[in-house]
């Protein structure tokens, strides 16, 4: 073994790409395999999102209509019969805060959390919660609870 046959390992190498624009010589100068003049043949082209060939996109032929609220707050939505099934559960007893929601993984740490009133609850329970909707508060409180906002 000497540096005149020093060689990669069996398979550790696998270019196998054209040379391309390396003179004529080589078959592929000139155009490079590029054809002759249009936007592939430049170097830097890239084709945009949706571009249909020159043709109107779809997403500029279809009208648009409505709106989006740049302003809206999404709240992820936890139900009383949901907190009802981690008391059956033994999982929590008698305070549900926003950590407790995120560890049962009802939420996420970046989310706002709104209690919502499908189901009934029969638990004496303390809830911290970003939101409540009417129904849910008067819910915690007929069962002897407290809804508290964060």
């Amino acid at each position: 073994m000497d540096l005149s046959n020093l060689q990669p390992a069996e398979g550790s190498v696998h270019n196998q790409n054209k040379r391309v624009g390396r003179g004529q010589g080589s078959g592929k100068g000139g155009t490079a395999a590029r054809g002759h003049k249009g936007a592939k043949s430049r170097s830097g082209y890239s084709k945009k999102i949706g571009f249909e060939g020159g043709q109107m996109p779809l997403q500029r032929r279809v009208p648009k209509f409505g709106f989006k609220n740049i302003n809206r707050k999404e709240y992820a939505g936890v139900n009383l019969d949901t907190l009802q099934a981690l008391v059956d559960n033994g999982t929590i007893t008698d305070t549900v805060d926003f950590n407790v929601l995120v560890q049962n993984r009802l939420a996420t740490k970046n989310e706002e959390v709104k209690i919502l009133g499908r189901g009934e609850l029969k638990a004496k329970l303390k809830v911290s919660a970003h939101k409540f909707t009417a129904t849910a508060k008067a819910a915690i409180e007929a069962a002897g609870g407290e809804a508290v906002s964060l």
